[in-house]
């Protein structure tokens, strides 16, 4: 009964023959051929676009650069650590005037009457004031002011040690050192050869200026110590960049900088180099030979 819907003649035949030609068409055209419509872009939105990747980098470098506060002890706030917590540089000076007598701030409302912080910044910053125990413990550290201990007069004499002959032992005897820093001040003295300076201690991360002034009642540098200096006329950037004193950039405006002035001839010609960390040159020049 269904063979009579199947059956064509000539003029149907060629007719079905051009339809399913056509889909055929049609599917292959859709397939290959893009229909989309171009996005016009101004002159204006080109210049933006243009303009994206900087931005982009931008931001990422702000990120990084985003200080992170840590709990300290507001008494040993320094210019750079001050302007970093957002205070004027007035404010600033209050507190090393007031330190200067000798005397210490022992709770957030002290701090704020001899610097004279804002309300809103004391609120921001106070919570990561870290006094010793002996100010915020104070009663339980009045009886010992009353015990026997008073009457001793003499005080146990430091034995001063030098810092490129100290162990882990000798460095852990120190008052908020621990076995991290410890490994980590050594680490430092390997990756430069040996300590030039006391004032290095400063450059390693997680010492905090207490621990730091610790440091520097128990340990000095005793002599000058025997250092395989740095021939900054001849060494490559690769090279260079391995110097803790060194990154990458660093390393390369100085190669840079030495190949378009013909060497390096002093430390005054490494302060003229961008990004040089001016304050730290007499230092970093103990290292290097100009040779």
């Amino acid at each position: 009964m269904f063979n009579e819907y199947f059956v064509f003649n000539k003029e149907q035949r060629i007719g079905l023959s051009v339809l399913v030609g056509l889909i055929v068409a049609l599917q292959l055209l859709y397939f290959f051929v893009d229909f989309s419509t171009p996005k016009i872009t101004s002159g204006e939105e080109e210049k933006w676009l243009s303009m994206q990747t900087e931005i982009d980098s931008m931001k990422a470098i702000s990120e990084e650069n985003t200080y992170k506060i840590y709990p300290f002890n507001p008494n040993f706030i320094t210019d750079f650590k001050g302007y970093k917590l957002g205070m004027k540089v007035a404010e600033i000076d209050r507190l090393l005037a007031f330190r200067k007598t000798n005397k210490y701030v022992n709770s957030a409302e002290e701090f704020q009457r001899v610097t004279k912080v804002s309300d809103s910044l004391l609120a921001a910053i106070s919570p990561y004031f870290k006094f010793p125990d002996w100010v915020t413990n104070k009663k339980q550290y009045a009886t010992y002011e009353k015990s026997n201990f008073k009457d001793f007069s003499k005080k146990e004499k430091i034995v001063v040690i030098d810092m490129n002959q100290a162990t882990k032992d000798d460095l852990v005897k120190i008052y908020g050192i621990g076995d991290g820093l410890s490994d980590r001040i050594l680490k430092q003295k390997e990756a430069l050869g040996a300590f030039v300076s006391m004032d290095q201690m400063q450059d390693v991360w997680g010492l905090s200026p207490e621990v730091v002034s610790e440091l520097n009642k128990h340990f000095k540098i005793a002599s000058f110590p025997s250092i395989n200096k740095i021939d900054i006329n001849s060494i490559s950037v690769k090279e260079l960049a391995k110097f803790p004193y060194f990154r990458y950039a660093l390393a390369k405006e100085l190669i840079t900088f030495r190949s378009m002035n013909g060497g390096i001839k002093s430390a005054e010609d490494l302060i003229k180099i961008k990004g040089f960390p001016v304050e730290k040159v007499k230092i970093i020049a103990l290292y290097l030979d100009f040779k």
